[in-house]
């Protein structure tokens, strides 16, 4: 059985469970809570609206893509600057003591609460990165309202692998901006931006950049352990997933996002997502 996927807004600033709480939270007119901090970890997903954070003494203006990785005893604050647009954002709590029960596992757990407690707390991600980001959240959230045989272990599982997909996002994002890597694999990125609706083909953007296509293929395999095929897909697939939740005609927005035919754009959506495009459309469309 389907749950609703956000819940209304919850403003007790404390854990019930002793582990971990996960919140998908959609509001408009958000009247902001106080100033205030937790003696647990705060994972913040920004996915819309005007907001700006305050953690201790800075203050973060909130872009669709932003990660927050609030530590214990750290004072924070949203500032809401336009309280018409919808306000929408994950929370993810999770205790210093279940940190450290992973911590015994694998040091990469360690990762991004480190960096945090070190003051290192705002990451951005572009929009595949997120939307796989997403994809976890979702995950985890859904798992939480089922009854199936082994929820726990499924549940225990997909914790891990939302952190650990964090952290291997952000030590991607240090190791590619090695200036040698960044400017080549950066030209490449926004070439593919800005021509992902035309047709591509990787000797068209090798002969563009005047860079060879194997090195191409190379560099594209160690950065996103995907092919450049697979990327411009995924790429398409994220801006038709965002043209179709902002209420796009399907039928115009697999053409307008760089998809030939329709049965090519269903069978990649059904494969990525699980679900086609018309079922998405129908719980994800804004009222």
């Amino acid at each position: 059985m389907k749950h609703k996927r956000s819940s209304p807004f919850d403003p007790r600033q404390y854990m019930i469970s002793p582990d971990f709480e996960i919140f998908y939270y959609n509001d408009l007119h958000f009247q902001s809570v106080g100033s205030h901090s937790h003696d647990y970890y705060e994972f913040y997903f920004f996915e819309e609206g005007e907001v700006s954070m305050v953690i201790g003494k800075q203050v973060c203006p909130l872009h669709a893509g932003d990660v927050l990785v609030v530590p214990p005893g750290t004072p924070h604050q949203a500032n809401i600057l336009d309280p018409e647009i919808p306000y929408r954002r994950f929370v993810f709590w999770i205790s210093a003591a279940y940190l450290d029960q992973l911590y015994q596992e694998a040091a990469e757990y360690r990762c991004l609460p480190e960096k945090a407690d070190k003051g290192i707390c705002h990451y951005h991600f572009d929009l595949l990165s997120f939307n796989e980001i997403r994809s976890a959240l979702f995950s985890l959230l859904e798992e939480q309202h089922t009854e199936q045989f082994g929820r726990q272990e499924a549940i225990r599982l997909r914790i891990r692998l939302l952190l650990l997909l964090l952290s291997r996002l952000v030590t991607e994002q240090e190791e590619d901006a090695r200036p040698e890597v960044r400017s080549k694999y950066g030209s490449i990125i926004n070439y593919i931006d800005l021509h992902v609706s035309e047709p591509l083909t990787l000797e068209k953007i090798a002969g563009e950049l005047y860079l060879n296509k194997y090195y191409i293929a190379h560099l594209f395999q160690e950065n996103t352990g995907m092919s450049v095929h697979r990327y411009i897909i995924k790429k398409r697939l994220a801006l038709c997933l965002s043209a179709i939740k902002n209420g796009q005609n399907i039928s115009e927005a697999y053409i307008s996002c760089g998809f030939q035919d329709y049965s090519s754009f269903y069978r990649a959506f059904i494969k990525e997502y699980g679900m086609p495009p018309s079922s998405y459309k129908t719980l994800n469309t804004r009222p």
